[in-house]
C-alpha cells in the first residue's frame, strides 16, 4: 500500500496557480513540502516519468492508454503507474467506451515550473 496523497493544485480555467511558492523564494513551510514531496514522488518512479512524457507530449493534448503502454512492463502495471499519477493531481482522465484518454492540464505543467522558478521571474 502507498502512503503517496492526492496533492491540490489549484487548476482555474485560463490562469496558473502553483500549490507552493518557488523553493527560490523562502524557506518551504511543512505543508508546502509535503505537497512538492508527493508531487515528486510520483514522477520518481522512471516508468511513471515516462508515462507523464508520453501523455504531455502526445499530440492533441491528450492520449489513450493504448498508445502509451509500451513502456516495458504489462498493461496492469502501466494501470498501477497512470493511477498513481491521477492521485498525485498530474493526470486526469475520461474513459471512452473501453479505452481511458489521460491529460495533463497546462495549468499543472506551469504550477510546477513555477514551484521550481526562479522568484525574480
Amino acid at each position: 500500500m502507498s502512503n503517496l496523497s492526492v496533492v491540490e493544485l489549484p487548476i482555474l480555467q485560463g490562469e496558473v496557480v502553483a500549490c507552493c511558492p518557488p523553493v527560490t523564494s523562502a524557506e518551504l513551510s511543512e505543508t508546502d513540502a509535503t505537497r512538492m514531496a508527493a508531487m515528486f514522488k510520483a514522477l520518481g518512479d522512471p516508468v511513471r516519468l515516462r508515462l507523464f512524457s508520453k501523455v504531455a507530449s502526445h499530440p492533441g493534448g491528450e492520449a489513450c492508454v493504448c498508445d502509451i503502454q509500451d513502456v516495458g512492463v504489462s498493461q496492469p502495471t502501466v494501470s498501477h503507474h497512470l493511477k498513481k499519477l491521477r492521485e498525485a493531481g498530474l493526470l486526469s482522465s475520461e474513459r471512452r467506451g473501453t479505452w481511458v484518454y489521460y491529460r495533463v492540464e497546462p495549468s499543472v505543467l506551469a504550477a510546477m515550473s513555477m514551484l521550481l522558478g526562479s522568484a525574480a521571474s
